[in-house]
């Protein structure tokens, strides 16, 4: 069995397999730029992170395909959340599952907040090596399995909120395909009922010939974590709440060559879902 990668490196020592799985998308924006320039981001934070750690991630970075995921992603998230602040340059953006990324170096306009959220052993990390002490950025400790979490990250709800409230991005990165399908939907219902006119949902997505099956994948095999709710349906991502509604849908690995090329749309046509890709959800009135 591949040992929890987390549990057994210094500083890291204490996490459980789910949230060890920060090291891989850390790795790949540490020294992805070099492995594929075309999909550089220039995540200085992420180099300037790994190295207070010390931590050979040297079996995240053999996994090339995962390395050029996680910059695809990345870029897809970024430009999205950066449209997103263009047109409400006062709103709130949250990071659910930030681990220690660090998106708020790119989309910090002066005027808007953010908040970087995560399961509390996570969160005290960050605090040793990310600390909030950004104007307009702080970090929060939150589960995304506990009922009521956007009341604890203090996020305005429609509820309460006056009619000029600014809407709020969500940026669920890395996280739901470790939820059970009931705590997906649970997050989801609580995106839908709370959030201000506007707000958007940012996730990404595997299918569900991917659950239960993480062993195969060569990076996540390495931190016991299990794959534990995949998509097979569009509709699963608006049913449950009226007021979802899914605005687009991106796809993120077949710019990798031509075999992803020719397979994603083959994939697509076959199951319905993409294998993985990012949908960007928003809410009604």
């Amino acid at each position: 069995m591949s040992r929890n990668i987390g549990n057994t490196i210094g500083p890291l020592r204490g996490l459980g397999p789910v949230a060890s799985t920060l090291l891989i998308p850390l790795a790949a924006r540490a020294h992805g730029d070099a492995l594929f320039p075309r999909q550089a981001l220039g995540d200085a934070s992420a180099r300037r992170v790994l190295r207070a750690l010390r931590t050979d991630v040297s079996v995240y970075l053999r996994d090339r395909v995962s390395v050029y995921g996680v910059l695809a992603r990345s870029h897809v998230f970024r430009g999205l959340a950066q449209r997103f602040f263009e047109r409400s340059p006062c709103a709130t953006g949250v990071s659910l599952g930030a681990g220690l990324g660090h998106y708020f170096q790119w989309l910090d306009r002066g005027t808007n907040r953010w908040i970087d959220a995560d399961l509390p052993e996570v969160t005290a990390l960050r605090e040793r090596l990310l600390p909030g002490i950004d104007e307009g950025r702080m970090n929060l400790a939150c589960d995304l399995t506990q009922p009521g979490w956007w009341q604890r990250l203090g996020l305005p709800s429609r509820q309460t909120a006056g009619p000029h409230e600014p809407p709020v991005l969500l940026v669920c990165e890395g996280v739901l395909m470790y939820l059970e399908p009931a705590q997906v939907q649970a997050v989801l219902r609580e995106f839908g009922h709370h959030a201000p006119p506007g707000s958007r949902l940012l996730l990404d997505t595997l299918c569900w010939l991917a659950v239960g099956r993480a062993q195969k994948h060569p990076s996540v095999r390495h931190t016991n974590a299990q794959f534990r709710w995949g998509l097979r349906h569009w509709a699963e991502l608006t049913a449950p709440h009226p007021r979802l509604r899914l605005n687009g849908m991106h796809q993120v690995m077949e710019g990798y060559g031509w075999p992803y090329n020719l397979m994603g749309p083959a994939f697509r046509l076959a199951f319905g879902v993409p294998f993985y890709a990012i949908a960007n959800i928003g809410v009604d009135a």
